[in-house]
């Protein structure tokens, strides 16, 4: 029976990927454990998918997923959990920032009885204004998430074969995996690492990137923003109320007064604002719905290392590698 199967997702990882390979195979093999590694290539424009085929046929242990382009990291990990087949999984990043020395001491505590162990990096190294806005997110999210998200705990931990299945279960197309695994529940372990820099290459998370996705971490598992916006349309209400019964009182006792031009157009601007706000959190679950109506595939799948597409012996050329580009 295969005991450890490792998910690794990558997206344009050719600078790191062997480093990274010859790392993890290194902290398995003296665990005595059987395992196999499987790979997912989230549509890379580099030769991440040849470096890949190349592995596997090195290595049995080894095994891959190709998608025909970019579709994301949780489609990634959706692939890879769907490939393995241990009886312990574990997520982590090719770009060497999740250590795999410390696979062995997630291995440990799953012996333990834990269905699921998280690394959770500190933040070592991180600059001041992104430590300030995740540590205000994560505060955020704790407040208005039906979960428990813990800032610093990402993909990078190991999930039972039950707990796996669990998160295999769930159907939905926008998935959110930091909210799954923490509401599929378990028996859950936590370390903490310190933060390490990427090997090679460039992060993949700009500042566009993580804004998308912290909003779809606020809306994927609560309907709180639609309830704060009746919360501040009855508190605009009230507050409307309040002030129209003080100009009826005010022209009661000291006769007409002509309101002012600028508290006018700053009540209209403030109030314009607030319902704009609000129509783009309704449309924002309108758009959740209609995507999961249409009930289309998280990912296509360009080739796997049972039926791998052609590309010359040598290698993807300039001009094959633009070929690819143009054909995806």
């Amino acid at each position: 029976m295969l005991q450890v199967s490792v998910v690794v997702p990558c997206f344009n990882e050719t600078e790191v990927i062997d480093a990274f390979h010859a790392s993890l195979i290194t902290a398995l093999e003296p665990t005595g454990q059987t395992f196999e590694i499987c790979y997912v290539d989230d549509g890379s424009r580099d030769r991440t998918r040849w470096q890949l085929r190349e592995l596997t046929r090195s290595d049995p242990r080894v095994r891959y997923t190709s998608f025909s382009r970019n579709f994301g990291k949780e489609a990634a990990m959706l692939a890879g959990l769907r490939m393995s087949r241990g009886q312990a999984v574990v997520l982590m990043d090719a770009d060497l920032q999740h250590p795999p020395e410390l696979v062995p001491r997630m291995l440990e505590l799953h012996r333990h009885g834990y269905d699921q162990v998280v690394a959770q990096r500190d933040r070592t190294g991180e600059g001041v204004l992104r430590t300030a806005l995740s540590r205000i997110y994560y505060r955020l999210v704790r407040r208005c998430m039906d979960v428990e998200v813990v800032d610093g705990a990402g993909d990078f931990r190991l999930l039972s074969r039950h707990a796996v299945d669990s998160v295999l279960s769930l159907p939905e197309s926008n998935r959110f995996s930091k909210g799954i695994f923490s509401w599929i529940g378990f028996d859950t372990a936590g370390f903490t690492y310190r933060n390490v820099r990427r090997a090679a290459g460039h992060s993949k998370w700009g500042g566009r990137n993580l804004l998308n996705y912290g909003i779809d971490g606020l809306l994927s598992f609560n309907s709180r923003p639609l309830r704060l916006a009746i919360h501040t349309g009855l508190w605009l209400f009230l507050s409307a109320l309040a002030y129209a019964l003080w100009i009826i009182t005010n022209v009661a006792l000291n006769g007409v007064d002509a309101p002012g031009y600028t508290s006018l157009m700053t009540g209209i601007v403030g109030l314009s604002g607030i319902q704009l706000a609000t129509l783009g959190i309704i449309g924002e679950y309108v758009g959740r719905i209609y995507h999961e109506t249409k009930h289309r595939p998280h990912y296509v799948v360009r080739e796997t290392d049972a039926s791998p597409g052609p590309l010359p012996s040598g290698g993807p050329s300039a001009s094959s590698v633009g070929q690819a580009r143009s054909e995806s």
